[in-house]
């Protein structure tokens, strides 16, 4: 932890000295130091299994800023939880540049979000309930269901993005993503030497609204004895949003077909483990284990302006895009901001699990947000 916070420091500095430039004419702008951090209290009334714990759920540091005024950069580091594993150990999260000389083709490069979904590329703190929904979180590279280690969305590649077709009021109707990653996850080269292709369109018929459609085709590769099993990944993802001020209202539909491993890979021993997961139903009897899907929509809306906020949501994930194993989330809350540096969130989940035997608990979350 030590080391890596000294070399985040050290690019700090060393940016911010580039920045002076010549003072007329610099190479680089003034780079902006920015961050937040997360901090939790959850209790789970679970039968036979009650919990409750204050958590840090993270902290993050980051800095961006220009280069020859058309590229943009930005890196950012994450510190939460056991440092003894792949998924909570103090990690690089972002590392890229972006060519933003057109609005209509940008170039980014480096380690940064997958093009997939409209909730994938949010603020943890924005997105405004206790986590990204399962949908997202399962199929879209956080916690995901092939075994890849903890990415938060992220992964190593190539993308180009743009907005275009103006109307008569200048704002642009049509957006575009299309990304090659290595399909690996964060700070992990490619294993297979097979590429994801991941990419995305919509259009915004009126301010705020975005009506779009994602693709993703890929794999996801371990390697053991010098043997290379690779799982194809083929996953799509329809969504809708309405977005002004701090009303949200959001649904995204995930399709995902292709298997996982049995182990999450958290420490180097789990990225030898090749055996494929695999599901019963509750007599025992083997299900298939090819397709997942889930579906989430919400609403996030102002009470108070720009001070309170009420919520809800509904949150499905079928690890099996059947009824066997699947996992509903019914979650209500409100949201309080202090100041824009300073916000509290509470929540009340109700779950149903039909892979427990017993399969609805609730869960009562707080968390308190800073950013800096």
């Amino acid at each position: 932890m030590k080391r890596f916070m000294l070399t985040l420091l050290g690019s700090m500095l060393l940016f911010s000295a580039l920045a002076e430039g010549d003072g007329n004419n610099p190479i680089f702008t003034k780079p902006k130091f920015s961050g937040f951090a997360m901090a939790t209290y959850q209790a789970t009334f679970e039968d036979g299994e009650n919990s409750n714990s204050f958590n840090i759920k993270l902290v993050r540091a980051s800095i961006e800023g220009r280069i020859l005024k058309d590229f943009y950069y930005k890196i950012q580091g994450q510190i939460n939880g056991n440092t003894s594993t792949m998924g909570s150990s103090p990690r690089l999260v972002d590392y890229f540049m972006e060519w933003q000389k057109f609005d209509f083709c940008r170039v980014k490069l480096g380690q940064f979000k997958r093009p997939f979904t409209y909730e994938n590329p949010m603020n943890p703190i924005d997105q405004g309930f206790m986590g990204y929904s399962q949908p997202v979180s399962r199929l879209a590279g956080f916690n995901d269901r092939t075994g890849m280690h903890a990415s938060n969305g992220r992964d190593i590649g190539l993308q180009l993005q743009g907005d275009f077709l103006k109307n008569r009021s200048g704002r642009n109707l049509l957006h575009y993503q299309v990304g090659v990653f290595n399909g690996q996850g964060i700070n992990v080269g490619d294993v297979d030497e097979r590429k994801d292709i991941i990419g995305g369109a919509w259009v915004m018929p009126i301010e705020g609204m975005r009506l779009g459609a994602f693709g993703w085709e890929g794999s996801y590769a371990r390697q053991s004895g010098g043997r290379t099993v690779s799982l194809r990944q083929h996953r799509y993802a329809l969504s809708a949003e309405y977005k002004k001020g701090d009303l949200q209202l959001r649904a995204e539909y995930i399709h995902s077909t292709g298997r996982g491993f049995a182990t999450t890979y958290q420490k180097v021993a789990d990225g030898n483990d090749t055996q494929v997961k695999t599901y019963s139903d509750k007599d025992g009897n083997p299900v298939a284990n090819d397709k997942a899907d889930g579906v989430y929509a919400l609403a996030i809306v102002p009470v108070f302006k720009d001070k309170l906020m009420a919520k809800a949501r509904y949150d499905l994930y079928r690890p099996t895009a059947s009824s066997v194993a699947a996992k509903t989330n019914y979650e209500v809350g409100l949201n309080y901001r202090f100041c824009k540096y300073l916000e509290v969130q509470t929540e009340y989940c109700l779950t149903h699990d039909r892979a427990l035997a017993k399969p609805d608990y609730s869960t009562v979350f707080v968390q308190v947000s800073i950013r800096y």
